[in-house]
C-alpha cells in the first residue's frame, strides 16, 4: 500500500488543500517536540509517531480511498498530526484549559507531579483545547476546526457512538460531509497499534527512565513489527525467554483487540465503510 495514499488523494482532489496542510505541518515540528520537556521519559511522541499512525491509516483505508473526499483526508491528516499536541501545552494554557476539561478524580494542585500526571491522563482532552486555541496558527480554516478536534480527542476514552460529538455526517459549507466516526475509529486504531520497536529511536531506548517507562519500552524492544494483513494485524515478538515479557505482551495484545473490535463495530454500525481486519495475531520467538 502506497505509504502516501492519503497525501497523494488529498494532492490530486483539492491542490490547493493539500498546500495549506503541507504548510501547517512544517509549523508543527517543534510544537510535537515539546512533550519531551515534561515527559523525558515516555514513548515517542513526535512528529515521528504521527507519521506512523498515517502509515498505519493509509493501509487500514487501503481501496476505501476512492470513498474518501478531499475534505475527509485533509481532516484525517491535520488530526493525526495533532492528536497528541496537548502532551506539550504550556503551564499558562494547561491553567486556561483545566477550566473546560473535567478532570474527574484528580484535585487540581500546585505540584508538578499532579500537572504531568493529569496532562498525561487527558491529554486527547488538552489536545482538542489546543487546537481550537491555536487553529489559526497552523493555517486551519474555522470550519475544518470542529472535526480536527473531534478525530483528535476520539483518539482515546471518548464515545465515538455518540451522533451528537461524531455525526456520520458532518456538512461543510461546500457540500461535502465528513464521516466523523470512521476517521475517529482509524485514528484510535492506527495510534494503538504504533507499539513495535521502531515507535521510539535508539537513544530514547539507552536514556535512564522510570519504571513505568522501562515496562513500556521493554515490550517495544521485544514487539519486532506490527504488520497489517487483508485480515488481520500480526504482532511478531521476541522474549528472549522471559516469561515476564511474554504476559505483558499479551496483554497488550488483549488490549490491542479490544480497540479492535470496538473500532471495527463504531465503523460497522455507524458508517457504510469496512475495516477488513477481524483479529490480532502473535507470533513470538524464543519464548521458554
Amino acid at each position: 500500500m502506497d505509504e502516501y495514499l492519503c497525501e497523494q488523494h488529498l494532492k490530486e482532489l483539492a491542490p490547493e488543500l493539500h498546500q495549506r496542510y503541507c504548510h501547517s505541518i512544517t509549523r508543527l515540528f517543534k510544537v510535537l517536540d515539546n512533550y519531551q520537556a515534561r515527559f523525558p521519559w515516555f514513548t515517542d511522541h513526535t512528529m515521528l509517531h504521527s507519521i506512523n499512525v498515517i502509515n498505519f491509516c493509509n493501509t487500514l483505508i487501503a481501496n476505501n480511498i476512492k470513498y474518501l473526499n478531499a475534505d475527509e483526508v485533509y481532516v484525517l491528516l491535520m488530526s493525526a498530526y495533532l492528536h497528541d499536541s496537548g502532551m506539550g501545552i504550556s503551564e499558562a494554557d494547561y491553567e486556561i484549559f483545566c477550566q473546560n476539561i473535567n478532570i474527574e478524580h484528580y484535585s487540581k494542585t500546585d505540584s508538578s507531579e499532579s500537572l504531568t500526571a493529569i496532562i498525561r491522563d487527558f491529554h486527547h482532552e488538552f489536545s482538542g483545547e489546543f487546537i481550537k486555541k491555536y487553529a489559526s496558527q497552523f493555517d486551519i480554516p474555522s470550519e475544518y476546526v470542529f472535526a480536527i478536534v473531534q478525530i483528535s480527542r476520539g483518539h482515546r476514552k471518548i464515545n465515538l457512538y455518540d451522533e451528537q460529538e461524531y455525526p456520520s455526517k458532518y456538512t461543510l459549507s461546500n457540500g461535502n460531509a465528513i464521516c466523523l466516526p470512521y476517521l475517529a475509529a482509524l485514528l484510535r486504531l492506527a495510534d494503538e497499534i504504533d507499539v513495535a520497536v521502531d515507535r521510539n529511536s535508539i537513544t530514547m531506548y539507552e536514556q535512564k527512565h522510570n519504571s513505568v517507562s522501562d515496562h513500556i519500552f521493554n515490550m517495544h524492544r521485544a514487539i519486532q513489527r506490527i504488520s497489517i494483513e487483508q485480515e488481520s494485524f500480526v504482532i511478531k515478538f521476541d522474549v528472549k525467554g522471559d516469561m515476564k515479557l511474554y504476559d505483558d505482551i499479551m496483554q497488550l495484545k488483549r488490549k490491542m483487540e479490544h480497540t479492535l473490535f470496538e473500532c471495527r463495530d463504531v465503523i460497522h454500525r455507524r458508517t457504510s465503510f469496512v475495516l477488513s481486519q477481524k483479529e490480532i495475531i502473535a507470533i513470538g520467538k524464543n519464548l521458554f
